[in-house]
């Protein structure tokens, strides 16, 4: 009789309102087993130094806000990077959602290293406790390291502004992530970089490595000693154990820099280890004359020198001669061995005598770098001849040619020169009488000649009376009363095309920058008329004369010059005449691109 009792017991347990009652009962269970938390768990619990541990932090609930809060992580670690992934499930009914963050972090100590709790949202996780320990130095089988710095330099005590080549090589045998490798630098250095990186490939110890050769250029500003701070490198590689960080660095380098020698006598300091100098004039036609333009191209390099320490030449005129400089251009070529430097000079010169034309001899001093001694480069120009102008260069006749040539016709004597002191009669020779025809002509002459002059004082009288006339018939019609004589000026004549002196500047500027020379005098003497006024500016002779600037009229004679001359082959250059005006009109010389690069003369 037990059957019947179960049956109904199943009965009564699966009836309708007991089934909801179970329902009810697996839900809360079901919701109290998901209750929202977060879980934090490192992939390991001890490390060694410079080793990545990895985090892993899961939330059971979506309102994840923000994400974690990793600022309490960063007085012990080094976050490297984070990584986020989210899972959903359903289960009997119910909904799960799972988040996870993967944080990979760098202990900066060694030691017990206590985690805090991480805040996700509304909940925060379990605190965690992990022990970093000193870490063996990482050898391969020979016993080599996986990564290497070395450095040199190509000079341990150069002078001061010499060349310095740095070469900085990096040796590794393993694959290098996010590497990090550090640019040298100091404050009394000028460092730059020489060529593209090299690779090679070395053998040392049994350790096959690939080199990577990085070359810099160093200017020394400063002489004593100089300390080049230690090369380093940042990288992650992969080890047996995981993924960690290396940290490798260079020994560091002392330059002991010399002074500039006492025995160095220019001003303009060249360290080089060799200067060549080239030169030569050329015409810009077949036959030059007098009045021409030549060229003289003037070429200085200097190996192992900046272009801008290469001293710039001035060269004066002379009567045989005048110089008209163009800025000068540098150039730098680099190579594997270093810096050569290029000044090239391009001057017109314009002869004012025939005959042979002599330019002076260009001579550069420096300090040879390798022999460390005083030497020059010398170069000389080769001679031109220069013709003379063609009306300069007809003579007298010689009595052959003018007896072969045929003569000119006789003139009359009304038109000979006339003297009063008579010619004394030579010896032996009887006096030459003046016949009737000749006293007639001359009488004819005379009366002619007083016409002429009886016309010219009746012409100057019927003159003087008409313009009498006219001034009192101006007066006449004249208002009585006072008034300003209504009489043109020059704003009449040639208004301003400007409406102040700032803008006519502006503008004149503008038409130097852009070379245009037939433009210049209408825009140079807009800007000075109002500047000084029109009763002051009638010619660009005025503007030397009120600016008082020897180089400002020195151009300007230039643009003059070129302007009215009938060679027109080559182009005005316009920037120095602007240079000019805007130091005249600033009151302050710009300093020359020599200037800017040098700080010479320093504590030594």
């Amino acid at each position: 009789m037990v059957i019947p009792q179960l049956n109904k017991v199943k009965a009564l347990i699966f009836s309708l309102p007991n089934r909801v009652l179970i329902l009810l009962f697996l839900l809360s269970v079901g919701q109290a087993s998901y209750a929202a938390s977060v879980t934090a768990s490192l992939d390991k619990t001890t490390s060694v130094e410079n080793e990545v541990v990895q985090l892993t932090l899961r939330a059971d609930f979506t309102n994840t806000g923000n994400g974690p809060e990793l600022d309490a992580l960063k007085e012990n670690f080094e976050i490297l990077g984070k990584s986020q992934n989210s899972q959903f499930s359903f289960n009997l009914g119910t909904n799960t959602a799972l988040s996870y963050w993967i944080v990979s972090l760098m202990p900066k100590s060694v030691g017990v290293i206590d985690i805090p709790a991480i805040k996700i949202g509304d909940h925060q996780s379990n605190p965690l406790k992990l022990t970093v320990k000193n870490s063996p130095q990482l050898l391969d089988s020979h016993g080599n390291p996986p990564a290497m710095i070395k450095t040199q330099v190509s000079e341990v005590e150069p002078y001061l502004q010499q060349q310095v080549i740095l070469s900085v090589k990096l040796y590794t045998s393993v694959a290098l992530q996010n590497a990090n490798l550090s640019v040298p630098s100091h404050p009394d250095l000028i460092i730059e970089q020489l060529v593209d990186d090299q690779m090679s490939y070395e053998t040392i110890n049994g350790t096959d490595y690939q080199v990577l050769t990085r070359e810099y250029l160093a200017f020394p500003q400063r002489s004593g000693l100089l300390t080049i701070p230690v090369q380093t490198i940042q990288a992650m590689i992969n080890t047996n154990t995981g993924r960690r960080m290396i940290k490798v660095q260079s020994e560091p380098l002392a330059l002991q820099v010399l002074p500039i020698p006492a025995s160095y006598p220019s001003d303009n300091w060249l360290p080089s280890e060799a200067v060549t100098v080239t030169t030569k004039l050329t015409s810009t036609v077949e036959q030059p004359r007098v009045g021409d333009t030549l060229i003289w191209d003037i070429k200085i390099q200097a190996k192992g020198a900046l272009p801008e320490q290469i001293p710039t030449m001035a060269f004066n005129s002379t009567r045989a001669y005048k110089l008209y400089p163009k800025p000068a251009e540098f150039n730098t070529r680099k190579t594997a061995q270093g810096i050569t430097g290029q000044l090239n000079m391009s001057i017109e010169v314009v002869p004012t005598e025939e005959g042979q034309i002599s330019l002076p001899k260009i001579t550069v001093p420096y300090w040879d770098t390798e022999q460390r001694v005083m030497q020059s480069a010398q170069a000389s120009t080769k001679t031109l001849h220069i013709n003379p102008l063609p009306d300069s260069s007809q003579k007298a006749p010689s009595p052959e040619a003018t007896a072969n040539t045929t003569p000119l016709p006789p003139q009359s004597r009304s038109v000979a020169p006339i003297s009063l002191n008579k010619p004394n009669p030579v010896t032996g020779q009887p006096p030459v009488t003046e016949t009737v025809t000749d006293t007639s002509s001359v009488v004819a002459a005379t009366g002619s000649t007083s016409n002429i002059k009886r016309y010219l004082i009746i012409a100057l009288i019927a003159s003087s009376l008409a313009m009498v006339a006219l001034w009192f018939y101006l007066k006449r019609k004249s208002p009585s009363s006072p008034s300003e004589p209504n009489v043109p000026t020059l704003q009449d004549f040639a208004p301003l095309n400007t409406p102040d002196e700032k803008s006519a500047y502006a503008n004149l500027i503008a038409c130097c920058r852009d070379n245009q020379l037939t433009e210049l005098r209408a825009h140079l003497l807009e800007w000075a008329r109002h500047r000084w006024g029109d009763e002051e500016i009638t010619s660009v002779d005025d503007i030397k004369r009120l600016s008082a600037s020897v180089s400002l009229t020195q151009l300007l004679m230039e643009a003059e010059l070129m302007m009215y001359s009938q060679n027109t082959h080559h182009q005005w250059l316009g920037n120095p005449l602007a240079e000019a005006l805007q130091e005249f009109t600033s009151g302050e010389a710009k300093p020359s691109q020599a200037s800017q690069l040098k700080t010479l003369y320093p504590n030594f």
